[in-house]
């Protein structure tokens, strides 16, 4: 699969696009849409570039997410899954008791899951809060745009 404009647009949202490198919320060197690949502080990208890394390194993250999901999904459930990983990685994907929930088919199970990764550096961040929540609801099909 492959994620939709919807699943974009959450990731954008929450991700923000900065065209300096800046030190993330657990001091990780960070440009454009949450890019940490070879960031040094100093870096400057254009928006242009800025959009290209984001359609880049969203290839990867499907993949990610097609490698470690075993059952059916719908758009909502993978654009949400996509969001999450790119979000988190894929080795928090792989080890998550969200991703084994899923795999046995417990989809009404799933939003809880998602929801529990709200940390960053051992603290509680009221924009991861707010980005799970989103996630959550975007997994169930619902309107996330106004968290």
């Amino acid at each position: 699969m492959k994620i939709s404009n919807e699943g974009k647009s959450l990731i954008k949202h929450f991700e923000g696009c900065e065209l300096e490198a800046y030190l993330d919320a657990v001091s990780v060197p960070t440009i454009a849409y949450g890019r940490t690949k070879g960031v040094t502080i100093g870096d400057t990208c254009t928006q242009e570039q800025a959009e290209a890394w984001l359609e880049e390194e969203l290839v990867e993250y499907e993949n990610y997410v097609n490698e470690a999901v075993q059952v059916p999904l719908t758009q909502n459930q993978f654009d949400a899954l996509v969001s999450w990983t790119y979000n988190l990685g894929p080795s928090n994907l792989n080890s998550s008791t969200m991703l084994k929930v899923l795999n046995s088919s417990s989809y009404d199970d799933v939003p809880t899951q998602i929801k529990r990764w709200n940390k960053a550096g051992g603290k509680v961040l009221d924009g991861l809060v707010r980005r799970r929540e989103a996630e959550a609801l975007l997994f169930k099909g619902e309107d996330w745009s106004t968290i």
